[in-house]
């Protein structure tokens, strides 16, 4: 096995290699990419970065940290999707050296590299760094912090002295610093997660103490003093709008099916056991049954992950609002117990049990229906009449999106990946079978990726990204009617807003303007919009329907 200095060389030269290429290949999607890239551009191009705006208005959904990662990569790189994406796929990079290095410490460098490759070989954990959320830097802080929380728990006598240690005070304010990078990333969940994962923990300890009083003062002094960094500022500046705002905003998403974004209590069940194949089926057998530890505190630290498993997976399947990106945290201690259940693979040299049976199902499934899909794409009036009640899905089908069946290979590269590791397995040749199956479901993704990507958004919403870039340079308004968007900024380029009858639709529409005004709506809604006098249809493509004012 190679050396730690060389392992780490090689999850960082991975990271680059999968994690760069082809950011910028496809539009950002609507809403969440959209939305965040939108507010860094306006703050690239206005020069204020203290307050979120969003079509150059107060925006109170967000704390501005990952905005100002973008922005930062956008003043290097130029407003586009490679600067709206580049910060992702650098978490990216730094969570698999950051997984191998804190596992090594664990467990030893066998145990970092299967849990780093755990990460790096699942579908959503992987498939999220190159994206242009939000959740892979909050996860990221959220785990460096309960990491430094369990190590000052533990109180590891080994530690030696004069070092950054468990005893330390200095690691309780590294906790308070990484979670106050959360709160500024996300907002206050950053802090009610792991402030639930250490109460279930002292819960299950019989409420002995785990913490002194004086390193809690520090965790939330320095949490507090983070976070304030830009809270205090924004308070100062503008009042309480922001707070006011953002509460509402979270007590929307506790309460109500926000956005349409429902579901029913077991979805994130299903998106973990599906979105993270194939540490999920791993995982599930080592929670199923877990494997006996060796030492007291690798029991401990198990025990902390399983913690944060079920935290983050009941409060997310309690609130309303269900969102794939939601339970994304459970990603860390998902592939952590899946590389227990991997290391115990590695080092007894034995077989993976039923699990194995579990794998070949569930990984032919998702193969197949990668396989299955280009031939659907090529004979797509097939299942036109599945959309026959939804106008707006059924006009996206008659989008120009040319399938060949090529795009097939990279059901057929899973299912090849799957073969390899069952044969593997049979030859008693587990390391190898581990290899085979983490590895050629990362390069199944990245060829999905390559394949489907552009294809998918050439149907969602490809159509209105292409009229708002034509749009880029003209003096007049965009606007969307009856379904909420940011693609018309982000990809119009809208200019600051000079007049503020500019964000008043009764005025855009009826009122005595100076220059165009375009409105896009869904073709469900294409009857109550052309309805509007002052406006003539110019176009419909894919379902959507554009019209035009003059002035």
């Amino acid at each position: 096995m190679p050396s730690r200095g060389r392992l780490q060389l090689i999850f960082l030269a991975v990271g680059v290699l999968f994690f760069l290429p082809g950011l910028g290949a496809v539009h950002l999607f609507d809403w969440d990419e959209i939305n965040f890239a939108e507010i860094a551009r306006e703050m690239v191009i206005t020069g204020n970065w203290g307050q979120p705006q969003i079509d150059f208005l107060p925006f109170h959904e967000k704390p501005p940290l990952f905005m100002w990662m973008q922005a930062l990569s956008m003043t290097m790189f130029g407003v586009g999707e490679f600067a709206a994406r580049l910060p992702n796929a650098l978490c990216g990079i730094l969570t698999l050296w950051v997984l191998y290095r804190i596992g090594d410490q664990l467990r030893g460098k066998v145990f970092g590299m299967l849990w780093a490759l755990a990460y790096f070989g699942s579908i959503l954990p992987h498939l999220y760094f190159r994206s242009g959320i939000i959740d892979p830097w909050f996860n990221l802080f959220i785990f460096l912090g309960l990491h430094a929380l369990v190590t000052l728990v533990q109180c590891d006598p080994h530690r030696p002295s004069g070092t950054l240690n468990a005893r330390s005070d200095g690691r309780a304010a590294l906790v308070g610093l990484f979670l106050g990078l959360a709160v500024l990333t996300k907002g206050p969940v950053g802090v009610l997660i792991p402030v639930l994962v250490l109460t279930t923990y002292w819960a299950m300890g019989r409420f002995q103490p785990v913490l002194k009083w004086r390193r809690i003062a520090i965790i939330a002094f320095a949490t507090l003093l983070t976070a304030g960094s830009w809270a205090l500022v924004d308070l100062l500046r503008h009042g309480p709008d922001f707070i006011v705002g953002f509460f509402w905003r979270q007590v929307a998403m506790l309460s109500s099916e926000d956005a349409g974004h429902g579901g029913f209590f077991g979805y994130h069940f299903v998106v973990l056991l599906i979105g993270c194949f194939p540490a999920s089926v791993f995982a599930l057998q080592e929670l199923l049954r877990p494997t006996r530890e060796d030492t007291s505190d690798q029991n401990d630290h198990r025990r902390w992950m399983v913690i944060l498993f079920w935290v983050v997976l009941l409060l997310f399947s309690v609130v309303k609002t269900k969102i794939v990106h939601y339970s994304s945290l459970c990603y860390f201690p998902l592939t952590y117990l899946a590389a227990v259940r991997l290391e115990h693979i590695w080092k007894k040299q034995e077989g993976y049990g039923w699990t194995r049976f579990l794998l070949g199902v569930l990984g032919t499934v998702i193969a197949l229906l990668f396989i299955v899909v280009p031939f659907v794409g090529i004979n797509i009036d097939v299942i036109k009449p599945l959309f026959a009640k939804d106008p707006f899905a059924l006009a996206n089908l008659d989008a120009d999106v040319h399938w060949s069946g090529i795009e097939a290979m990279a059901g057929v590269l899973l299912l090849a990946a799957l073969a390899v590791a069952h044969w593997l397995h049979g030859r008693a040749q587990f390391r190898q079978s581990i290899v085979a199956i983490f590895g050629g479901t990362a390069l199944f993704i990245t060829t999905a990726l390559y394949f489907f990507i552009n294809r998918i958004e050439g149907y969602s919403q490809r159509a209105a990204i292409e009229f708002f870039e034509e749009q880029q340079g003209e003096t007049c308004y965009v606007i969307t009617k009856n379904y909420k968007s940011y693609a018309q900024l982000f990809y119009t380029r809208k200019e600051p807003v000079t007049d503020p009858r500019a964000h008043d639709e009764e005025w855009l529409l009826y009122g005595d303007i100076g220059r165009p005004v375009y409105v896009v709506c869904k073709i469900t809604s294409a009857d109550d919009v052309g309805s509007i006098r002052t406006l003539t249809e110019i176009q419909r493509k894919n379902g959507f329907v554009f019209f035009k004012r003059d002035p």
